[in-house]
C-alpha cells in the first residue's frame, strides 16, 4: 500500500486524516501543514528535538498516512512544494488562447477529482450510504455555493423514493432542523466547514439526536469534527478560481457515487422509482 499511496499528495493527505489523529501526531501533523518547507530540509531527529515527541513516534506518523518512512515523505512534500499543483495545472498565461485556457481548467478539475479519490475513505463511505438507506428523511443543507450542490443532491435522491429535500436560506435550514428527529438525516455542504449558519443548524440537528453527514475540503474544520461522518474533497486554490470553485465538482461527485451506491443496494426497489419518475417526466415531453 505504501508504495502506491506515496504518488498522492502528502498535504491533502494529512489535512483529510486530521480528525483521526492522536493529540501526539496531530502536533506532528500541525507542524508539517504550517512549516513545510522546513520538513524538507529536517532529519527525523531534528523534526522530533523540535516537537519534543519520540523519532519511532514521527516515523509512525509517516507510516499511518501511508509512506515508508520519514525520507519518502519529505521526497513527496518537496515535490508539492518545488512544483505546485496548481502551477502544473492551470496557470493562465498572457495570451493563452480560448482552447488552451480550456484545457487548463479541465485539467485542474481533473486533479480535483483525483486527489478527492485519493483520499477516499471506504469505511465512512459504507456508514454514509447506510444512513441515507436507513433514514425516515434526509434533507442537504448548503449555503452560497454549497446551496447549489444541496439542490443537485435533492434532485438526484428524488429518484431512490426516498423521502429527501433541501435548503438553501439558513433561516427554512433552522425551521426544518428543528423538526427532524433521530430517525432522520441531514447532509450538510460547506466547503470550508466554519460558517457559522452552519455550525448553527448542525448543532440544532444533533440536539433531536438526528444523524449528520457532512461534505467539506478542510478536515480540520469545525463541521468535520462535529458531524457523525466527515467527507472530504480536496482541492487547490488557481489564479482565477478559488478552492471553493474547484471543489464543486468534486462535492458533485461524492453525491454522485452516494447516489449511485443506495441505488445499486435498493435494487427493485430503487428501479421502481426511477422508473415511476421517468414516466411521470415523459408527460412533460412533446
Amino acid at each position: 500500500m505504501g508504495t502506491q499511496i506515496q504518488k498522492f499528495p502528502c498535504l491533502p493527505r494529512i489535512r483529510t486524516m486530521y480528525p483521526q489523529f492522536s493529540e501526539k501526531e496531530k502536533i506532528i501533523a500541525d507542524y508539517i501543514l504550517e512549516h513545510p518547507e522546513k520538513i524538507i530540509h529536517s532529519t527525523i531527529n531534528q523534526l522530533s528535538d523540535d516537537l519534543f515527541v519520540a523519532d519511532a513516534t514521527v516515523f509512525r506518523f509517516c507510516k499511518r498516512i501511508g509512506f515508508n518512512g520519514f525520507q519518502s515523505m519529505k521526497i513527496a512534500l518537496a515535490s508539492e512544494i518545488v512544483a505546485p499543483i496548481k502551477n502544473i495545472h492551470e496557470t493562465i498565461q498572457e495570451g493563452d488562447n480560448e482552447k488552451e485556457i480550456a484545457e487548463k481548467v479541465f485539467k485542474a478539475n481533473i486533479r480535483t477529482l483525483e486527489d478527492t479519490l485519493h483520499i477516499f475513505n471506504e469505511n465512512r463511505f459504507t456508514e454514509a450510504t447506510e444512513l441515507i438507506m436507513g433514514a425516515r428523511k434526509v434533507e442537504f443543507y448548503g449555503i452560497g455555493g454549497s446551496g447549489v450542490i444541496a439542490m443537485e443532491a435533492h434532485h438526484k435522491f428524488l429518484r431512490t423514493g426516498i423521502q429527501t429535500s433541501a435548503y438553501t436560506d439558513s433561516h427554512f435550514q433552522i425551521m426544518s432542523a428543528s423538526q427532524l428527529t433521530d430517525q432522520d438525516l441531514v447532509i450538510l455542504i460547506s466547503h470550508s466547514g466554519s460558517t457559522k449558519d452552519m455550525m448553527e443548524i448542525l448543532d440544532i440537528a444533533k440536539k433531536n439526536g438526528t444523524k449528520t453527514i457532512g461534505i467539506t475540503n478542510f478536515a480540520k474544520s469545525p463541521l468535520s469534527q462535529k458531524v457523525d461522518i466527515p467527507l472530504f474533497t480536496a482541492s487547490q486554490e488557481t489564479d482565477y478560481r478559488s478552492e471553493a470553485l474547484s471543489s464543486r465538482i468534486a462535492q458533485l461527485s461524492i453525491i454522485d457515487a452516494l447516489y449511485v451506491n443506495v441505488m445499486a443496494k435498493q435494487d427493485n426497489l430503487g428501479k421502481e422509482s426511477l422508473q415511476k419518475m421517468r414516466e411521470a417526466i415523459s408527460l412533460k415531453k412533446l
